[in-house]
């Protein structure tokens, strides 16, 4: 696990914990990630929903809503969806929700965002996840969908979404994590690391399109183990913190910030 020394208010050190090692065939230093991750969602964003319906055809969307239902979220919760791309978790929030005034929506990439205000009239923000642009005790739960991974930073992402957190309020972390079954394991890297990227270059999103879903398969078999990502969590002060696993692949990490929620 790549640990880094940063500066904690007081002037102790604070640990950096990366999700994965630097890929140096997409960039070259843990400095150079952000500008590589903006560049490629920039240059993808606008044949994204349709690379996303080859792989996972039929079973997003509704998995997507089992999942932030299994969170608690209900009408009158103010959502924060980190990461929100096209607005494929923050549309199933919406409905949820039931008033789209309740759900935020953050992205790096300003090529997102164009495409997720196509569809949602929600509240946009372009920001990252480690120094989000919100107040203290603003939301109830706060949603990142397949994209922990390209954060640069899990432990202050988490501090982040503790501190915005209202008391009683929720992390939803959406993953797709290495399979542990060695059968499911190499099915799921041919796959995705093969199929996938072939088939999106020839689906219209050329080589931009091929790369991003190659290096969203080397995030996955690259990133830190469950536990790593949960002792972020706990450290960051969220409780009941755990990690849910599904189909071996899909991973959703929770947790809450301490206190009672608001009626």
């Amino acid at each position: 696990m790549p640990i880094e020394q940063a500066p904690r208010a007081g002037g102790s050190p604070a640990p950096t914990v990366e999700p994965h090692p630097v890929l140096d065939s997409y960039y070259p230093d843990t400095a150079q990630r952000l500008r590589f991750v903006r560049g490629l969602f920039n240059r993808t964003a606008h044949h994204y929903d349709r690379i996303n319906a080859i792989f996972a055809p039929g079973s997003g969307s509704w998995y997507r809503a089992q999942c932030l239902r299994r969170a608690g979220l209900r009408p009158g919760m103010r959502v924060l969806d980190v990461a929100i791309g096209t607005g494929l978790v923050a549309r199933e929030a919406v409905a949820l929700c039931g008033d789209a005034a309740d759900v935020i929506g953050l992205d790096l990439s300003e090529a997102m965002l164009a495409e997720a205000r196509r569809t949602l009239p929600i509240p946009l923000i372009q920001g990252v996840a480690d120094s989000l642009p919100l107040a203290d005790a603003s939301v109830d739960l706060v949603t990142i969908g397949y994209a922990l991974r390209h954060v640069g930073d899990l432990a202050a992402t988490f501090r982040e979404f503790h501190r915005v957190l209202r008391p009683g309020g929720a992390v939803l972390a959406m993953e797709i994590g290495r399979p542990s079954r060695p059968f499911t394991r190499r099915l799921t890297g041919a796959y995705l690391g093969m199929v996938v990227p072939a088939v999106s270059r020839l689906s219209g999103g050329g080589e931009s399109g091929r790369t991003l879903m190659r290096y969203y398969w080397e995030t996955i078999d690259r990133c830190v183990a469950p536990e790593v990502i949960t002792r972020a969590m706990a450290d960051a002060g969220l409780e009941q913190v755990e990690c849910r696993t599904d189909y071996d692949l899909f991973r959703n990490y929770s947790g809450h910030r301490a206190g009672v929620p608001t009626p």
